[in-house]
C-alpha cells in the first residue's frame, strides 16, 4: 500500500511530478508515480484505479485537465488536482477545468504548477487519521 498516487496526463509534466514527489519523500510519505492520459488511455486509467491501493490521489494535468475529474468520478478517495501552465492561457484553462467540477465530483485544486502544495495538502489529509 502507498499513501499517495501521483498521476500525470503527460510525460511533459515531469518537472511538476518531481517537485511533488520530493515533498512527499522529505516527509516520508510513500507514493507511486504513473503517466496515464485520461483521453488517450481511458482503459489503462480505469484498471489503475481499480487496483490502486493508495489513500490520496494527486492528478497533474494541463489544457482541459480532465484527469482529476475523471479520477474523482471513479473513486471515493480524496483527489487533488494540479493545473499545468500551458502556452495559450498560462494554465487558466486547466485551473478552471479542475475547479468547475459538477456537484458530486469533488476535486481539491492547488495553484498552477504547484505540485508542492498538492503534496502538502495530501500530507494533511493523511494526518487526519
Amino acid at each position: 500500500m502507498v499513501d499517495v498516487a501521483i498521476l500525470s496526463g503527460s510525460a511533459s509534466d515531469a518537472a511538476i511530478v518531481e517537485k511533488t514527489a520530493a515533498v512527499l519523500s522529505r516527509n516520508r510519505v510513500t507514493y507511486d508515480i504513473r503517466v496515464i492520459s485520461a483521453h488517450r488511455e481511458p482503459d489503462t486509467l480505469d484498471q489503475y484505479l481499480k487496483t490502486s491501493d493508495c489513500r490520496v490521489y494527486i492528478a497533474i494535468a494541463g489544457l482541459s485537465a480532465a484527469l482529476p475529474g475523471i479520477i474523482a468520478s471513479k473513486t471515493e478517495k480524496p483527489v487533488i488536482g494540479v493545473p499545468v501552465s500551458g502556452k495559450v492561457m498560462g494554465g487558466l484553462d486547466a485551473l478552471l477545468s479542475i475547479v468547475q467540477m459538477p456537484k458530486g465530483v469533488p476535486v481539491a485544486c492547488v495553484g498552477v504548477d504547484n505540485g508542492e502544495n498538492a503534496a502538502l495538502l495530501a500530507i494533511r489529509i493523511l494526518n487526519l487519521r
